[in-house]
């Protein structure tokens, strides 16, 4: 097999995976179903394909929430609305 037509490993893991100050991209945004509205709000707050992201800091009980940098604009999410993101490290 030529290098040309070897598979490329698969980078990706989920917002709620990465370590503090880890760089990642997004990849995308995981909906259940058509009319998904955490989905949607995720998308309109920024998390959207390539845009930089990072973990800045985690919640002091269970990790919850986390405080994400997307860009230069800062969100605490909930752990739960972090694993529907998909990222790829940098």
């Amino acid at each position: 097999m030529s290098a040309m037509n070897a598979a490329v490993p698969d980078l990706s893991l989920r917002l709620s995976d990465l370590r503090r100050h880890q760089e990642a991209q997004v990849r995308s945004v995981e909906s259940h179903g058509d009319h998904d509205t955490i989905a949607q709000r995720l998308r309109e707050l920024g998390f959207v394909e390539d845009e930089p992201v990072k973990i800045v800091a985690h919640g002091p009980m269970g990790n919850d929430p986390l405080l994400v940098q997307i860009g230069f604009t800062r969100f605490a999410l909930r752990r739960a609305e972090a694993q529907r993101v998909i990222v790829t490290q940098r």
